[in-house]
């Protein structure tokens, strides 16, 4: 059976970062037009069946009850006895769910975080990361309609490979020796002590940066990379950066509207497989942009970056490959 899931998260978007900065909150009613579009895509291209992340403001359900489908696939909830928190756990138990029912291909809607978590759990599962979050460095502007039918696409097995499905690098971080996250795209050292707001904005609690990715167009705190040692998604190899005294300093868009000026210690970039131990404790360590992991005093902890991410699918390459081989097409007698 060929089948996609959907995890929409309806807490994205709308962060601490809409008070300390200039983000504008990304409307759940917005995600519910992103989410009938992906399913009438979906629809026509001939999915059998849609599973979606269950959630309190009930953004697929209000989707699907407003349009109405000549081919309407059979949709669930997966997993159907999840006990909803309210917070990110939600969308890696679904993530972790969806891999598990065999799925071909989950969709997601959110920023950096979201998918750090659906990354940990959709094992080999590709993923096709929509951006309504803040920090959207790793999800992209796609439109929902083009989104269903790349999803849809992969979901038929058109598609299995580069360049249409890519994998990811991520940063494993380990605690006193025990692998306990990761990120996507960057984990920052703070001088924090406890979790408290899980935003990160004032860069002069930063001690230590490790990135996987980060360009000039970015946003968040990759983008000190992109303005001092940019590094793409597809590289083998990341970014190291030690904030504090020094004669470089860097402008950088760490938030919507917020440009801060950066001290720059040193930086270097550094290799797959590579751990950077975090020199300074207690800390706090942020992942993708939220506080996650505390450090207490007398404990150590490292980063390592990996190319074992997630694979995701690239919208433009996979209805380039899917089309060549006769997805739109349709003979009449």
């Amino acid at each position: 059976m060929e089948q996609v899931g959907i995890i929409a998260n309806p807490a994205s978007g709308k962060d601490i970062r809409r008070l300390v900065a200039y983000g504008t909150v990304f409307d759940n009613q917005e995600k519910v037009n992103i989410v009938r579009r992906l399913i009438l895509s979906l629809a026509a291209a001939g999915i059998d069946r849609i599973v979606y992340m269950p959630e309190y403001h009930g953004i697929v359900t209000r989707a699907v009850n407003s349009i109405g489908l000549r081919h309407r696939p059979q949709l669930e909830i997966v997993p159907a006895n999840i006990c909803l928190t309210g917070t990110q756990t939600d969308s890696l138990q679904a993530a972790a769910a969806m891999a598990a029912d065999g799925v071909n291909a989950i969709i997601t809607m959110g920023g950096d975080g979201t998918n750090r978590l659906v990354a940990q759990g959709c094992r080999d599962v590709p993923i096709l990361p929509i951006s309504t979050g803040t920090n959207n460095v790793f999800p992209t502007m796609v439109e929902g309609t083009i989104a269903g039918l790349a999803a849809g696409a992969v979901a038929k097995g058109l598609v299995s490979g580069p360049p249409a499905i890519n994998p990811s690098k991520q940063i494993l971080v380990y605690k006193n020796g025990r692998m306990v996250d990761s990120a996507l795209i960057d984990a920052v050292v703070l001088t924090d002590t406890f979790i408290g707001s899980r935003a990160v904005w004032d860069v002069a609690r930063i001690r230590q940066i490790v990135v996987t990715r980060g360009q000039a167009h970015n946003i968040g705190i990759s983008a000190i990379a992109g303005h001092l040692a940019p590094v793409t998604a597809e590289e083998e190899r990341g970014v190291a950066i030690t904030p504090g005294g020094g004669k470089t300093h860097v402008l950088a868009p760490i938030a919507p509207g917020l440009l801060e000026t950066v001290a720059v210690q040193s930086y270097e970039y550094i290799a797959i497989g590579q751990r950077i131990a975090v020199a300074t404790t207690p800390c706090v360590i942020a992942l993708d942009g939220e506080r996650e992991v505390e450090v207490g005093a007398g404990e150590t902890a490292e980063l390592q970056l990996t190319f074992d991410g997630p694979k995701v699918i690239q919208v433009a390459e996979t209805l380039c490959q899917a089309v060549a081989q006769g997805f739109s097409r349709r003979i009449c007698d």
